[in-house]
């Protein structure tokens, strides 16, 4: 896995619905938040949802009609929130979701689980 200097990825956070969602639980909600806050990463993040295979940057520019430093700026930022991962296969890196990450999201929207 390629996580290079960046903080470890957001691995919990209590439902928006929760009566007491506490202090940490909101703050890792906000960053799940802040890393989907952009259309591009969204649309990176359905890409490899929807992809039997892990892809890697090249696969990626093409559909999401942007650079290479724009996408793996933001292959960067969604590995840091946790939800994707990326793996060295020498000198390519191929990125997937990271392993309940989509149900992670999804339970932040719930009114009862905690994740």
């Amino acid at each position: 896995m390629i996580r290079g200097d960046v903080a470890p990825p957001v691995v919990c956070c209590g439902p928006i619905a929760a009566p007491d969602m506490g202090e940490g639980d909101a703050t890792a909600a906000a960053e799940v938040f802040r890393a989907l806050s952009d259309p591009g990463r969204i649309r990176i993040l359905n890409l490899l949802a929807n992809s039997p295979d892990p892809l890697c940057v090249c696969d990626l520019q093409a559909p999401l009609g942007l650079s290479q430093p724009t996408v793996s700026f933001h292959l960067k930022k969604l590995v840091a929130a946790g939800l994707i991962r990326g793996e060295r296969r020498g000198t390519w890196v191929f990125y997937s979701p990271e392993p309940g990450a989509l149900e992670r999201v999804r339970r932040i929207f719930e009114s009862g689980g905690v994740i």
